[in-house]
């Protein structure tokens, strides 16, 4: 999707304004006129205010190796350790914060995880008790076609609900799969199930409030293995599949066509993000870092 003519001025490097142009879609926004390795303070609250405002920020064109994506990632907060996914290899070697995204082999063995095939709509690790507050990837190698991302406002997909939707959700509680990463590989360590009512999972409320931006928004997580609690699975199960419905609609979302050098940013407790599949035989790798997060979605 092209970004929109309008534009936002923000303070930027040494006093000089930068461009944050949102994208026209639900969320989104580029900022321009930055080096990620080399902020000052004001750049930086910049990109930080465009984040709460747009939700998802991508900065084209840079240049970072991977202690300068650790650096500029630790701006926001502290880091998670790259979680353990189903080849069981995760991270940079001596570089536990970097989680590689690829489907590359050598020697037989993948270099990453979640290879070439689509990984559905999703929020980061929201199985944990205190999921990650943000993620950032940073492309290093991109498929002539395929592979894009897609992000979807849970803002927008809560604000759109019937009234008498809401009403109908807002004291519920949902349980997150653990059992399944987006790519739909089985989580190393877990034994297999599909009973959503005995699947190991954090429970978090399904409509929550942002911590920092105070707005409202449905935290679904991904699909699988999902449940309300306290109702009957069938109850539980059509009404999520209802929820689910307002979240394939396109005008919540915004897709990114990668290029080398594109960083994205994105606010892991308002967001979901999806991925398209791509040829195989075409090489992907991605650095991921994961802000921590301060508390349990309330």
């Amino acid at each position: 999707m092209a970004l929109s003519a309008g534009s936002e001025v923000a303070s930027g490097r040494r006093g000089e304004p930068i461009d944050v142009i949102p994208t026209g879609a639900a969320l989104g926004a580029e900022v321009r006129g930055i080096d990620l390795r080399d902020l000052d303070a004001s750049q930086f609250a910049a990109i930080e205010r465009a984040w709460h405002d747009h939700q998802v920020i991508l900065v084209r064109g840079q240049t970072l190796n991977d202690q300068d994506l650790i650096t500029f990632s630790r701006r926001f907060g502290d880091l998670d350790w790259a979680p353990v996914q189903e080849t069981g290899r995760r991270f940079v070697e001596g570089l536990p914060e970097i989680y590689i995204v690829s489907n590359v082999t050598v020697n037989g063995q993948p270099i990453g995880s979640l290879g070439s095939g689509e990984a559905v709509w999703h929020t980061d690790m929201s199985y944990l008790d205190v999921p990650p507050m943000a993620s950032m990837l940073y492309s290093l190698e991109v498929p002539p076609a395929g592979g894009n991302t897609s992000f979807c406002s849970m803002y927008a997909v809560y604000e759109t609900l019937p009234d008498e939707l809401k009403r109908k959700i807002a004291n519920l509680k949902i349980k997150h799969d653990g059992t399944y990463n987006s790519g739909g590989y089985l989580r190393q360590g877990v034994t297999a199930t599909d009973d959503p009512r005995t699947s190991p999972g954090a429970v978090h409320p399904l409509v929550c409030t942002h911590p920092d931006t105070g707005r409202r928004m449905l935290y679904l997580g991904r699909r699988r293995n999902s449940y309300l609690l306290g109702l009957e699975l069938a109850e539980s199960e059509a009404l999520l599949n209802q929820l689910w419905d307002f979240v394939a609609r396109p005008e919540f979302a915004w897709e990114h066509v990668w290029r080398v050098g594109d960083l994205v940013l994105w606010d892991n407790r308002c967001t979901m993000h999806r991925r398209d599949p791509f040829d195989d035989s075409a090489r992907r790798v991605m650095h991921r870092t994961q802000i921590k997060g301060n508390a349990a979605p309330v």
